[in-house]
């Protein structure tokens, strides 16, 4: 079996019974380890004595009177962050259902710890998966995406990295020279795809989204897996080519750009953001589902505006399926169309 995503903290996690990820001390550890949360060399002695107590003890209960002593206010509110995140995962049992309870309590948390999460969940949910292409698509759902055009066609390069070498291009002539910036990194091909195995970590891969039907195929997948996974609900999702004669009886934004193409659509505008993703989501049994859904798809909408960068929000796939108990109601919600 090929390891991926080392950097997830996959590996530091224990699985239940039913192939759930469970907190371990390890993760914590690892959590505590982060620069956000090792105490500087100028911080004051109550946020040092309570990282040295859980680094001793990683389950310890934090009283409200020990963050409160902690006299840098930033820091005071990353531990806020954290403790909530640790103690969140441990009272739901697992990492899936305190990923679902964080999002359908909509609890405040640094973009960073939620894209944590949703990359453990798809670790675990890909467990096994020998398709690079679904890999590398699957990193949408926790990485930012820088788009641009080659060749006529949309591809998605890892945008933390293309800042950084937008960075070194700026700083440096002689770097823009020899190394070329977003240009130099290695496309998704059928020739390269084994070396993504060595490089999953490093995200430098660009994925053909516009150019290689295998890439749309892959997201395709990844969202069939996170679904069923996180979910417990089994669908089939087809990438589609044009939004001509689609029924919006219900749809889904995976990123605001998408929600935005998916309200004008079922408006009857024209959107301001440019569709560069269409899937049809089916469910493959109506149990759990919204009777008036049934065998009809579910439209997945993904957007780009004048950024260029997509920010996928896969908690739009948690509260803008067609399920009960997930808060829907007609109108226009955040994440869907028409109920």
């Amino acid at each position: 079996m090929r390891e991926f995503w080392v950097a997830s903290g996959h590996h530091l996690t224990r699985l239940d019974a039913t192939g759930r990820m469970q907190v371990t001390d390890e993760l914590i550890l690892a959590w505590l380890a982060r620069p956000e949360i090792v105490p500087p060399a100028d911080a004051c002695a109550a946020e040092r004595a309570l990282h040295a107590r859980l680094v001793a003890t990683p389950r310890a209960q934090v009283s409200v009177m020990e963050r409160a002593n902690i006299k840098d206010p930033d820091a005071r509110e990353n531990w806020e962050f954290l403790l909530t995140l640790r103690d969140r995962l441990l009272a739901a049992g697992s990492i899936e259902a305190g990923y679902l309870g964080l999002v359908r309590d909509r609890v405040r948390l640094p973009h960073l710890f939620y894209d944590q999460l949703v990359q453990l969940i798809l670790r675990n949910a890909l467990e096994g998966c020998e398709d690079v292409h679904v890999l590398r698509a699957a990193e949408m759902f926790f990485r930012p995406q820088r788009a641009f055009l080659n060749d006529g066609a949309l591809m998605l390069a890892d945008d933390e990295l293309v800042t950084e070498l937008e960075g070194e291009i700026h700083s440096n002539p002689l770097f823009a020279m020899m190394n070329g910036g977003v240009d130099s990194l290695d496309v998704l091909k059928d020739e390269n795809a084994w070396t993504y195995w060595s490089r999953s970590d490093a995200h430098t891969m660009v994925l053909p989204f516009g150019a290689d039907p295998k890439a749309r195929a892959g997201f395709a997948r990844a969202v069939e897996r996170f679904v069923h996974h996180l979910l417990g609900q089994p669908v089939s999702v087809t990438p589609l080519l044009t939004a001509h004669d689609v029924d919006l009886q219900w749809y889904v934004g995976l990123d605001q750009a998408g929600t935005e193409v998916g309200n004008a659509l079922w408006k009857g505008e024209t959107p301001q953001a440019a569709l560069v993703g269409l899937f049809a989501l089916t469910f493959d049994s109506s149990d759990g589902v919204l009777p008036q859904i049934g065998a009809h798809p579910v439209y997945l909408f993904v957007g780009l505006d004048s950024t260029n960068v997509i920010r996928f929000k896969p908690q739009n796939l948690v509260t803008g399926l067609p399920l009960p108990g997930e808060g829907m109601a007609g109108g226009l919600p955040a994440a869907m169309g028409r109920a």
